[in-house]
């Protein structure tokens, strides 16, 4: 910071009646910041808890070969769930899959059971129970995970071919359900 401080001359001695003289001379001062190390960790720990959270979300990616077997055996203990919204499932789906859009997934899951189920015509997932995420390409399921990860899922899978890769590896809608 740049301060002007005004020094008063010394009188002279041959003219005692002389008023003193102001000059303007700069000076200097530095201000050191000191924090503490304890809020500094602190700081630096919320700081690395945030940037977690907000990190793209980089989880287990499936691939056709994983995703047939739980087609053609679905477990109870299991969802398949189609992220698109209901008119792009009318062209065809996943068997065994269920539909809920990412467009209210994220409210969903706020939903008590007896609601999730109400809305949706399924039971909602438990939070350890595995849920794998499809969509068209693989974008929105990705998306799907994301939402489902900051809502506490931890058993969370991304089909990332997603119905282009099924259709095509299916020989178009066959295999697909209505």
């Amino acid at each position: 910071m740049l301060r002007i401080a005004l020094l008063n001359t010394s009188r002279c001695a041959a003219h005692p009646t002389l008023l003193p003289r102001q000059v303007a001379r700069p000076t200097f001062h530095f201000f050191a910041r000191y924090e503490s190390s304890k809020a500094n960790e602190t700081l630096k720990a919320v700081r690395k808890a945030k940037d977690k959270l907000q990190k793209d979300w980089q989880g287990p990616v499936l691939t056709y070969e994983q995703v047939k077997p739980r087609t053609i055996s679905p477990g109870a203990d299991a969802y398949l769930i189609d992220v698109r919204e209901p008119d792009e499932v009318m062209q065809g789906s996943i068997p065994s899959s269920v539909n809920l859009p990412l467009s209210v997934l994220a409210n969903s899951l706020h939903l008590t059971p007896q609601a999730f189920k109400a809305q949706h015509g399924f039971e909602k997932p438990g939070k350890q129970q595995e849920v794998v995420f499809y969509c068209r390409s693989g974008m929105r399921s990705a998306s799907a995970c994301d939402v489902a990860r900051r809502n506490g899922y931890v058993n969370i899978l991304n089909y990332e071919g997603s119905w282009l890769d099924w259709t095509s590896r299916e020989g178009g809608a066959k295999g697909s359900t209505a």
